[in-house]
């Protein structure tokens, strides 16, 4: 789907322009709770390996270290530049993979490995080889040709002859941070990042084979224009990447202490705000990325717009993959797993993770066990924001329900989508049209049943939308 030359409505921009989750997951991590421990993981991928036909895995690894603080960052991150640290943390990381390898048989396949942070570069190129050889030596590997080892880059931080080794372990997809290559933004967030070294780093990336390369935008930054994000965006697009994300700035300084060094008064007001997304949809779209929606724009033989294209698109924690139908294990401080009907979360903070390896126990401080709604409403949230569409019909065949009667009510709060052209019914059920793709996450909270109680919250927990 590429909407060239889509038209978006200022009205309908501020309209729509309200706080909401991202839809990694469903329920959403706020819903976690304390009462899921280390026993009901280890019971969950039981259940998991006894399933007729088990799901293969995707892993994710952590590692939260970053040589200098960014001001607007959310993540999970620890700021030093004591090398040391990687080795003392790569220690209780083995120790974490071989608890949580025992537990899954052996005969399931790792077609997906993704290393985020924090700045996972801040590990070596060896020391990143290292752990890949690690999990390569407790799981099983699948040989598929499309099996993904990805990695979250920091050009400042990398070089070339970097990339080459990394080549040489297996990686072959990598996601790097731009942001904005404005001087004025990148002093204001505290990241000075020319477009030469960027460059650099995507142009060895493709020399050594990589199959994809993603480059992570924000709109909606300290200095920030219409103009000068246009320039940046040109300059992107003149450097070539397969892949872009646009991510909408979510300014939480109550959540994200970094974001206090922000001057807020240098923030794009809510109006210009709205045209640097539009501006982006429209620069993007008219150099032919398909969207895909949200926030990620991918070319037309990207495997992750062919996933689109043949209804196989996935979403989890790692956002947009052509990874459906696995179970995902995550390792490290804060990592977030989903195995069968279950969530769960290593401890956000480096000691409560290191004390439970200490002692021997899977990391584990919170999560949940999905009941029969959840279950629902994960499947048609996950359908929304991959495909577009709500399949009352296929959903009916699936539970045994009438969807239609269940989601009454639900079903009734998109009908002002639909009257702004963002959605159209059938007898099957909803079809997010080419537009509407821009506001998935506000059609999905139509039937997100936590919504009401998060709405008491005396502070925003969720980012923007737009």
């Amino acid at each position: 789907m590429t909407p060239v030359g889509i038209s978006l409505e200022p009205e309908l921009l501020r309209r729509y322009d309200t706080a909401g989750p991202r839809y990694t997951s469903y329920p959403t991590a706020p819903q976690f709770s304390d009462r899921f421990g280390p026993p009901d993981l280890a019971a969950a991928i039981a259940r998991s390996n006894d399933e007729p036909i088990p799901r293969r895995l995707s892993l994710y690894v952590h590692v939260p270290f970053c040589e200098s603080p960014c001001f607007y960052c959310g993540c999970n991150r620890i700021i030093t530049r004591d090398k040391a640290k990687a080795e003392t943390y790569l220690l209780r990381l083995y120790r974490e993979i071989d608890l949580a390898a025992k537990q899954f048989d052996r005969d399931r396949e790792v077609v997906q490995l993704h290393f985020g942070g924090g700045t996972p570069n801040f590990l070596s190129p060896a020391q990143l080889g290292e752990v890949v050889e690690v999990l390569r030596g407790q799981f099983n590997f699948s040989r598929a040709r499309d099996r993904d080892i990805s990695i979250e880059l920091d050009p400042r931080f990398v070089s070339p002859p970097d990339i080459a080794k990394l080549a040489d372990y297996g990686f072959n997809r990598a996601s790097l941070g731009v942001q904005d290559f404005n001087p004025e933004v990148q002093a204001a967030v505290n990241r000075v990042q020319s477009i030469e070294e960027t460059r650099a780093i995507v142009d060895a990336c493709k020399t050594h084979g990589f199959e994809s390369v993603n480059i992570d935008l924000i709109y909606g930054l300290p200095n920030q224009t219409v103009d000068r994000f246009k320039k940046t965006l040109d300059e992107v697009l003149d450097i070539g990447p397969d892949r872009l994300a646009v991510y909408g700035y979510a300014h939480l300084p109550h959540l994200f202490k970094p974001q206090k060094q922000l001057d807020a008064s240098l923030l794009p007001t809510a109006q210009t705000r709205l045209r640097l997304l539009q501006t982006a949809i429209e620069t993007l779209t008219a150099a032919g990325y398909v969207y895909i929606g949200m926030d990620h724009f991918a070319l037309p033989g990207d495997s992750l717009a062919r996933a689109q294209a043949a209804g196989s698109l996935h979403r989890n924690f790692m956002g947009y993959t052509t990874h459906a139908e696995t179970d995902l294990l995550g390792l490290g401080v804060s990592a977030i797993s989903k195995i069968g009907d279950t969530f769960s979360q290593n401890p956000r903070d480096l000691p409560g993770w290191e004390t439970a390896l200490d002692d021997g126990r899977l990391p584990v401080f919170r999560g949940m066990t999905l009941d029969e709604d959840d279950i629902l409403r994960a499947d048609l949230i996950q359908g929304l924001m991959c495909q577009g569409k709500v399949p009352l019909t296929e959903l009916s065949n699936r539970y045994q329900i009438d969807a239609a009667s269940y989601f009454q009510s639900e079903l009734a709060a998109t009908a002002g989508f639909e009257q702004d052209g963002l959605l159209q019914r059938d007898e099957d059920g909803l079809q997010v049209t080419t537009k509407g793709r821009l506001f998935l996450r506000n059609i999905a909270m139509c039937f997100d049943k936590y919504l009401a109680s998060r709405a008491a919250s005396t502070s925003p927990t969720y980012s923007r939308s737009l």
